[in-house]
């Protein structure tokens, strides 16, 4: 009896997204053990930033005008 099951191969997409996967990981550790867990930059704290200086840029206009 001579069955061979269908054998997988591992194409460059797969080796490239698990690459990127641990490559994020390495990023996400080594940001957090230099900048403790309190400082770690996140979508929330860019949109924050983001408002701040809009508001800031807006009130500079307002008072050259």
């Amino acid at each position: 009896m001579n069955s061979s099951a269908p054998q997988q191969t591992i194409g460059l997409t797969t080796i490239s997204r698990t690459v990127a996967s641990l490559a994020v990981g390495v990023v996400h550790t080594l940001e957090r053990a230099v900048v403790g867990p309190t400082r770690i930059r996140t979508a929330r704290g860019n949109a924050w930033e983001a408002i701040c200086a809009d508001r800031a840029r807006a009130d500079q206009r307002a008072a050259l005008d």
